[in-house]
């Protein structure tokens, strides 16, 4: 009897034992990592994404995050490498459109769309952003940060200049007489470091969608037209205006945009063509020579060409976001939801060294800076809002838009040779 009583009640703390971790959830009996790559390599920036991962960490302490950084060409380098290799990110940073898309071809990332569904979806301000990371239904990330390029300048550069600073050029001719007035101080007109590429490309692609408007670039892309229309070779004959008068700093073209960043801190050149983390760009550069620019900068659209069909309010623009990983544990998307929480993105819109646009209802109601309200609402009243070409593009053509307009600026191909460059690249791709 002692025995029956014994083995029922062994038995019975088995059944209790079993019962109970039923109920406990998986991610509760098990370790889990989840591997995320971002580009915020300053040390600010840097440690506020280390905040960020401590603090979910520390609410869920099943989850162990391993967080890599790298500098943004060193990134997209790698990311492909991993991609090629099939085993990419848990959660890695991205900029949507067609090189995302690619990678949801490929199978390479996940499908959020039924954990996206509902009130985390319907908590993005920035709507056209959302949809860049999505299509057809499905979506394999979120926007963090999100607003439009423009040119920053240097007030004080401006009046030494004998240019009013209250009344920034509206017209491409207007901009180009400018520049000759900067010249002529002894200022340097422009900061870019064209080793990067992508920096340079911003200028070709902004004319392009000045002369051209969206229908163009949608023309190309859709195989109904072609990037050797007369909007994109005008675009490089615009941008051939530019370059002969020499309005960058000596040596750009071996410079990189961590230089660019420097030759405004310094109060070397008096404007910049940037997207709307120029500011909190200098901060992480340079805390200390950013106090004493940043009260300086203004802020202005790019010009309207005269006689072009694009619409003056038409945007290019973009953003960070995020992206999951085809094999990513459940746990790294409830770590997204966290990154784009009203409180992560109110604390990274406060925050000076991150200093994001941001995309989540009730965020952009703690920002002060005269800036950046008004690239908000540049970005809320756009007609057209152009994602930069390569990231929109598939990444081959949008590797030969850098590529081409590098050669525009090296002097080393026409209007004409640039545009078939790029035309040719989405003739292979995209037909």
């Amino acid at each position: 009897m002692k025995v029956f009583r014994r083995f029922f009640f062994l038995s019975l703390v088995l059944v209790m034992v079993l019962g109970m971790a039923a109920r406990v959830p998986a991610s509760a009996q098990e370790k889990v990592t989840i591997r995320w790559w971002h580009i915020q390599t300053a040390e600010a920036q840097a440690a506020f994404w280390q905040r960020v991962a401590d603090e979910f960490m520390a609410q869920h302490p099943n989850v162990n995050i391993e967080i890599t950084i790298l500098e943004n060409e060193a990134f997209k380098s790698r990311l492909v490498t991993v991609m090629q290799a099939g085993d990419p990110p848990d959660l890695f940073q991205s900029w949507g459109g067609g090189v995302l898309w690619k990678y949801a071809d490929a199978g390479l990332v996940r499908n959020i769309a039924p954990e996206l569904e509902g009130e985390w979806k319907d908590s993005f301000a920035a709507k056209a952003a959302l949809e860049l990371y999505g299509r057809n239904g499905e979506y394999y990330g979120v926007p963090w940060t999100w607003g439009a390029v423009g040119i920053f300048y240097n007030k004080d550069l401006f009046a030494k200049a004998g240019l009013d600073p209250e009344n920034p050029p509206q017209t491409w001719d207007e901009f180009l007489a400018a520049v000759k007035a900067l010249k002529d101080a002894g200022i340097t007109p422009i900061a870019l470091g064209e080793k990067d590429k992508w920096t340079g490309h911003f200028w070709w692609v902004y004319l392009a969608l000045r002369i051209g408007g969206g229908d163009a670039f949608l023309k190309a892309y859709n195989r109904e037209g072609a990037f050797t229309d007369e909007p994109f070779v005008k675009a490089g004959e615009y941008l051939k205006q530019l370059i002969d008068l020499d309005p960058f700093p000596e040596g750009y073209l071996g410079m990189n945009y961590g230089d660019q960043q420097t030759v405004m801190l310094d109060e070397a050149a008096a404007m910049e063509l940037m997207g709307q983390w120029a500011t909190g760009a200098y901060q992480g550069n340079s805390p200390e020579k950013a106090a004493v620019l940043l009260p300086k900068l203004g802020w202005f659209p790019f010009p309207v060409v005269e006689g072009g069909a694009g619409n003056p309010g038409d945007v290019l623009g973009g953003g960070d976001g995020f992206a999951v990983g085809a094999n990513a544990p459940d746990e790294t998307v409830e770590f997204l939801k966290y990154i784009t929480s009203l409180e992560v993105q109110r604390a990274g819109t406060e925050d000076p060294a991150m200093g994001i646009v941001p995309t989540v209802k009730g965020a952009d109601e703690v920002i002060t800076d005269p800036i950046k309200k008004t690239i908000i609402k540049f970005r809320d009243e756009a007609p057209y809002f152009q994602l930069y070409y390569d990231q929109f593009l598939p990444p081959a053509v949008g590797g030969m838009v850098n590529d081409a307009v590098e050669a525009l600026f090296a002097g080393q191909a026409s209007p004409e040779e640039a545009a078939a460059m790029i035309e040719d690249a989405a003739a292979m791709e995209l037909d």
